[in-house]
């Protein structure tokens, strides 16, 4: 037969029956159920001013709150915003402000917290735009599939920062081109890309990760440069953000690229 427990409120109970009994004193009290004497004293007391319905857990809500909003103000903004349900937080506490410069107005998010709490923001639907997932094309060929990316920025030794562009061929793993940008630029990218082209002819793909310039917010994640590459004839392809494994054979150059050539970094670009 398995035992029972026994709940804080039985053990309170208990308490308070071994206590009438007159039998243990306080010490003995407070060793028999593992509480110090001043939590004995207290469960006494409580006892003995409400009965049953003082052994019960108070709320341990404060009673007041120093830094809470004044009630008033609460009233004026939530008038306010019914007044005009177009108006932000900013906009209501700024005409607030104006109306009264000596008063002391919450902060926007207080603001912002006090309009949610009294169901006058609509919550916004978010969209979140799909992506194809993880490329499943293998390269037939030279020139079947690039792989480009912006190498993370490292600082030069004159205090600049560099921003390497890098293209390579992912059947022959063959580097055609790293360029040495000061910022990450769509114009030096369209530049280098052009010069590529020239070179090498136009791939069939080309893979990139979800970042700037290569990718945007737009629909189907287009920007400015894929567009380019779409009328170009080119597939731009996309791997899944957070992860460049799946770009795994450029990340890898990049990983030699930087013990050959920015380890020690050079003086300019």
């Amino acid at each position: 037969m398995a035992w029972k427990g026994v709940t804080v409120s039985e053990q309170r109970q208990r308490f308070i029956e071994d206590y009438l009994l007159s039998y243990y004193s306080i010490t003995e009290l407070a060793e028999r159920f593992g509480i110090s004497r001043r939590t004995t004293h207290k469960w006494i007391n409580r006892f003995k001013r409400n009965g049953q319905s003082g052994l019960h857990e108070h709320s341990r809500r404060p009673q007041s709150c120093p830094w809470q909003t004044d009630a008033a103000i609460v009233q004026v903004l939530v008038k306010l915003r019914k007044a005009h349900p177009a108006w932000g937080p900013k906009k209501l506490l700024d005409i607030m402000q104006l109306g009264d410069p000596g008063r002391q107005l919450p902060s926007i998010p207080t603001g912002s917290r006090i309009l949610a709490r009294e169901g006058l923001v609509r919550p916004r639907r978010r969209y979140r735009r799909a992506h194809p997932g993880c490329p499943k094309s293998i390269p037939e060929g030279p020139n079947d599939i690039w792989a480009a990316d912006y190498k993370g920025q490292f600082r030069l030794k004159n205090g600049d920062y560099c921003f390497p562009l890098t293209v390579s061929d992912l059947a022959s793993r063959y580097v055609l081109g790293v360029d040495a940008h000061p910022a990450i630029s769509l114009e030096k990218s369209f530049r280098h890309f052009t010069q590529l082209f020239e070179i090498y002819g136009l791939p069939n793909r080309i893979r990139t990760d979800n970042g700037v310039p290569f990718a945007s917010n737009a629909l189907a994640r287009l920007s400015q440069l894929s567009v380019w590459f779409i009328k170009l004839g080119i597939y731009p392809e996309l791997i899944e953000p957070g992860k460049p494994q799946q770009n795994g054979v450029h990340e890898r150059m990049h990983r030699t690229l930087k013990q050959e050539a920015t380890i020690p970094p050079g003086t300019s670009l």
